[in-house]
Order: C-alpha cells, then structure tokens, then sequence
C-alpha cells in the first residue's frame, strides 16, 4: 500500500498549523438531562424500526408511499415516548453524564 505524497503533505502542513480544539459551552445538567432524553428517543426509534419493516399493510386503507413516511414518524413518535415514559432503557443519563463529564475535562 502506497501513501498519497499529497495527502502526507497536507497532513504536516495541517499539523503545523495551531489546530482548534473543539470548544465546550457551559452546558447545565438541565440541559444534559433534555440531551440525552432526546438522544435515548432517537436511539429507541431506531431500534424499533426493524419492528415495522416486515409489517403488510396492503388493504383498502394502507400501502402506499404516503405511509412509508408517516410510518418513520410514528416510530420516531414511539421512540420519544417510550424515552419520556420511564428512563428510556437507562440511555439518557448515561448520556447526560458523558456530557457533563467531558465539559469538566475540557474546563
């Protein structure tokens, strides 16, 4: 396997440059909180969605393209409730905490 010399080029040239470290806002565990609620229901949507796959809705009120798209926003409207309703399968701590834990590292 060969190395491109242009991309090794760009690569040092990137390096010697003062790169930017990604910056952290002041994030309140509120806002940690409500981060990972959305991010558990997103996450529980995209489970549920091999649920749905294999469903048939052929008939007099189904099918259709139509459904295709308001089926992904009822998985997604499940996926959220599922999250608001109890802890959302333990997700949206964890991830409030992650994130309140690199703000501290990157203070």
């Amino acid at each position: 396997m060969s190395i491109n010399p242009l991309m090794t080029q760009q690569a040092d040239l990137a390096l010697s440059h003062n790169v930017r470290k990604p910056h952290f806002g002041h994030l309140t565990p509120a806002q940690a909180q409500k981060a990972g609620e959305k991010f558990a229901g997103m996450f529980i949507g995209e489970m549920l969605k091999p649920m749905f796959s294999g469903i048939n809705t052929n008939g007099p009120f189904g099918g259709g393209e139509g459904e295709a798209m308001f089926r992904s926003l009822l998985i997604g409207a499940y996926g959220k409730l599922m999250a608001d309703h109890g802890n959302g399968l333990g997700i949206g701590p964890m991830v409030a905490h992650a994130l309140l834990q690199a703000q501290e590292e990157h203070q």
